[in-house]
């Protein structure tokens, strides 16, 4: 482990709120920008492109695992919590881009995968090596049944049993995802201590806060009590493919578990100390995640916020379904915080995922801007780049290896930025990419949406404006949430301000009754006209915005 610390000033206003409401920009950087020619991006390439997100408007950008690690699952199988692995550069490749992001105004937060780690990392080598060594129950070992069969029914993600029999031990160990990805025991004092210590590294070396992988993973069951099965009719693909049988179990005894509140306790104590850290967990539950964030974001001590995967899954949002996810929030968190996301690195993109055409994903867009709670962008939406076709021999997760070709994996999702048209690697490379750029991306490039006026990287700019220049929009509270139709409103307000939002979500026109009172059109060419009387007409997938006005 590296222990060598850097404190980074940061030029930032230290604003212990500025999560609440923030948009934050997802960076993949093996895709990204490579600066070496490996095609590979690196933290260099991220620093180079970084005037690129700022321009976008968004607060924050997060990174995926740039750590130490064998790249089982790339970087979600960690070797050194403590170090950049040296295909993304070096820990002063990240001091430059931690500097340069905070003078552009960007805080920057990391991925930190604490459930789990590389079965290369050093803990594991000493913890397997026998049952008494001092590291012997850092991770989650457990004698065979009777028959040798292992000691519960826990699935992986991955697929297949979560257990793997260690011949040096003659024991199994847990691994909730990959068998290269062993999982640490929470129940064992050490082990949270030491993995806090290394969340105080990156905090110490300037970080703004984190995103949390996998936040309810954490802690098993102490008794290793077997799941119970879950009924075919409650099964939901939106955690794990259908095709896996990991859907198969209600998930009671192998995560989920209450202790974990005690360990997100220490680690908001830990945030504290620092000026304005924050983070998101990622809640992975598919029965109750939107519980499970309800209680990890409850009060000043817990999480600042989480995302589930209501509005991650294949289930398209009609306005019915909008009305119905974020009434179950208001329901199952009234005191928490949700951070909103259509896309990310582990799903297909969401304009595949929903079929949206270019006014579709203009009018979503418009939407994420103004839900209550924080956004997330993941790299290359504000291009609207669909999920690639990537070939099975292209293909590099193992999850998709796995499961294909039910399941194509999230390779599709992960394929190169595309920053120019003028060669095959999109401006992404000098080199061959580890992932192929999609042909069809090329002519979605930054470089040909910045000459055109009616692209959809200037509406994204747009929205995130509109959303930054209105308080009610960014951290107020919303009310009189209704479908009626094809179209949700909703109202949103702050300190006086309150905000009409009405969406078109479909192919055909609508009218909806214009609110009580005097309205004045908010959002320039994001809304359409809001009429003095009368009802408001609505395109396909158009947006209405107004201001009431104050008398």
């Amino acid at each position: 482990m590296n222990t060598q610390t850097h404190i980074t000033a940061s030029p930032l206003v230290a604003d212990k709120d500025w999560w609440r409401g923030a948009v934050i920009y997802q960076i993949y950087p093996r895709s990204y920008q490579d600066s070496t020619g490996d095609g590979i991006g690196d933290l260099k390439g991220i620093t180079r492109r970084l005037p690129h997100i700022a321009s976008l408007g968004v607060d924050a950008i997060w990174i995926s695992p740039f750590f130490k690690s064998p790249m089982k699952d790339f970087g979600y199988d960690v070797s050194d919590y403590c170090d950049v692995d040296p295909m993304f550069g070096t820990l002063a490749d990240f001091d430059a881009l931690i500097a340069r992001a905070h003078d552009l105004g960007l805080r920057v937060m990391i991925d930190q995968v604490l459930s789990h780690s590389s079965d290369q990392h050093p803990w594991f080598k000493e913890s397997r090596a026998s049952r008494d060594n001092a590291k012997a129950d850092w991770y989650v070992w457990a004698d065979p049944e009777p028959d040798g069969t292992p000691p519960n029914n826990w699935l992986s993600i991955f697929g297949g049993s979560a257990w793997q029999w260690d011949a040096r031990r003659e024991q199994y160990y847990l691994h909730n995802f990959l068998t290269s990805q062993p999982d640490l025991n929470f129940h064992c004092a050490e082990v949270q201590d030491a993995l806090l210590q290394t969340v105080r590294f990156w905090l110490d070396r300037g970080v703004d806060g984190f995103r949390l992988d996998t936040i309810n993973f954490y802690i098993h069951d102490k008794l290793l009590r077997s799941n119970p099965p879950l009924p075919p009719e409650e099964r939901d693909d939106s955690i794990a493919p259908r095709v896996n049988p990991y859907n198969h179990q209600m998930h009671l005894y192998s995560k989920n578990q209450p202790e974990n509140i005690a360990f997100l306790e220490r680690f908001r104590a830990l945030l504290d100390e620092y000026p304005a850290a924050a983070a998101v967990g990622e809640v992975g539950d598919a029965q109750r995640g939107l519980e499970i964030m309800g209680e990890y974001t409850a009060g000043d001590n817990r999480v600042h916020m989480c995302y589930s995967f209501e509005f991650l899954s294949g289930d398209t949002p009609t306005a019915a379904r909008v009305v119905d996810v974020l009434t179950k929030v208001d329901e199952a968190a009234p005191d928490g915080w949700a951070c909103w996301a259509f896309s990310n690195h582990d799903v297909v993109r969401h304009a595949s995922r929903w079929a949206l055409g270019h006014d579709a994903q203009k009018a979503f867009a418009t939407l994420l801007m103004c839900l209550r709670g924080s956004t997330c962008l993941y790299q290359g939406e504000e291009l609207g780049l669909e999920e690639a076709e990537v070939a099975f021999d292209d293909l590099q997760d193992p999850y998709g290896i796995e499961f294909w070709p039910e399941f194509k994996g999230r390779d599709g999702c992960r394929t190169p930025m595309v920053w120019e048209k003028s060669n095959s690697f999109g401006g992404f490379s000098e080199g061959k990419p580890w992932l192929p750029v999609a042909p069809e991306h090329l002519t979605q490039s930054v470089a040909e949406q910045e000459e055109n006026p009616d692209a959809l990287l200037h509406h994204y700019r747009r929205a995130v404006a509109l959303r930054h220049a209105h308080r009610a929009l960014s951290k107020g509270d919303l009310s009189d949430l209704t479908a009626n139709g094809t179209v949700v409103s909703f109202t949103r307000h702050d300190e006086g301000e309150e905000i009409f939002c009405a969406f078109n979500l479909s192919d055909d026109a609508a009218q909806i009754d214009r609110p009580a009172g005097q309205w004045q059109q908010l959002g320039g060419e994001l809304s359409a006209d809001v009429p003095e009387q009368g009802k408001i007409t609505l395109k396909p997938w158009q947006v209405a915005l107004a201001r009431r006005v104050q008398t």
